[in-house]
């Protein structure tokens, strides 16, 4: 089979490597769609690593063969995939918070085999079959960033009468504008993307903000909210200054939640113990929320593939990936 392989300092190759042979609680699934992550931009930029692994963590397929251990009912079965694997016996584990794994986790394309494959390797207490109706595309972007903004937006605690001011407008971002205005909330969407900020009016957002276009990104909420702020905020970009801008936008007893990778907050306590605020990180989300989401998502209706931009084969990695670098453009997905 093939796989992509990040190497670090942007190098990438697509390699042979052996068909795989699940072990006895393995489940082999043959991959119909591998979504590509901002997150995987870090491996790829990242330093030179001497035993890399096949990259990606956004995966959707079939299931094609299983352990002994596993029932075969499960094969040819869509399968949607949590891709953090755990010891299973820990509390956190059991919870299916594997990415908690008191003694230690590992990751889909980070520290295991990930899904920019013709097939991989996973537990089968890591997959979960697809509910009817939901498509590969969709699958594989709530495995994890459709989750992740699902997530978040549990965390926040969402309700249909908040105001959610949501920093990044990129495929994270996006997924939380959609999910929370299917959710009643009312979005206020901020990029520094013109043609970001566009899409976001398209999967609901009622108001949308450059913050490179005004004086302060404070303000300029202010001004949309009668004065006082918003009741929610969720910064997905991974930028500082947008990091510190969701404090600053909420209203008395809000409650902001940060998601972006990389960023760093300096703040005087005063400034914000005095409004109540809670504030809270989140990181990506368990199994049974994996789950809840893909619910919610054909519940609602929720056009989730609408979210993805651009496909690629799988041979067409590198190209896809010199694209998603320039973060300007939707979600992208490798199609094996």
């Amino acid at each position: 089979m093939r796989g992509v392989v990040f190497y670090g300092e942007r190098e990438m190759a697509i390699e042979d490597f052996p068909d795989p042979v699940p072990a006895s609680t393995d489940v082999v699934v043959e991959i119909k769609a591998s979504g590509i992550c901002g997150s995987d931009l870090h491996t790829l930029r990242g330093p030179r690593r001497e035993h890399p692994v096949i990259a990606g963590h956004e995966p959707a397929g079939d299931v094609v063969a299983v352990g002994r251990g596993v029932p075969e009912t499960l094969i040819g079965r869509s399968v949607m995939i949590h891709h953090y694997f755990g010891c299973n016996s820990c509390d956190q584990c059991r919870s299916g918070w594997t990415q908690m794994c008191r003694n230690g986790a590992t990751a889909m394309g980070a520290t295991a085999p990930g899904s920019h494959a013709d097939f991989v390797t996973v537990p089968v207490n890591s997959v979960t079959p697809a509910p009817p109706g939901l498509s590969y595309l969709a699958s594989a972007a709530i495995s994890c960033g459709t989750g992740t903004a699902w997530g978040a937006l549990k965390r926040l605690r969402l309700r249909g009468d908040d105001t959610l001011a949501i920093f990044g407008q990129g495929p994270v971002g996006l997924a939380a504008t959609q999910l929370a205005t299917a959710m009643g909330a009312r979005v206020i969407a901020l990029d520094i993307s013109a043609s970001r900020l566009a899409r976001s009016r398209d999967f609901g957002a009622a108001e949308i903000i450059n913050p490179g276009d005004v004086d302060s990104a404070a303000d300029a909420v202010g001004d949309l909210t009668g004065g006082r702020g918003v009741s929610k905020s969720l910064e997905t970009s991974g930028a500082s200054s947008a990091a510190r801008d969701a404090l600053h936008v909420l209203d008395l007893w809000g409650t902001a939640c940060w998601v972006g990778v990389g960023s760093t907050i300096n703040f005087e306590l005063t400034e914000h113990l005095y409004k109540q605020i809670t504030a809270v990180p989140s990181w990506t989300l368990s199994l049974p929320a994996l789950e809840q989401c893909a619910r919610f998502v054909l519940e609602r209706g929720i056009d989730v593939d609408a979210q993805f931009t651009h496909t690629w084969a799988l041979s067409q990695a590198e190209e896809a990936y010199a694209l998603t670098e320039q973060q300007t453009a939707g979600k992208g997905v490798l199609v094996p």
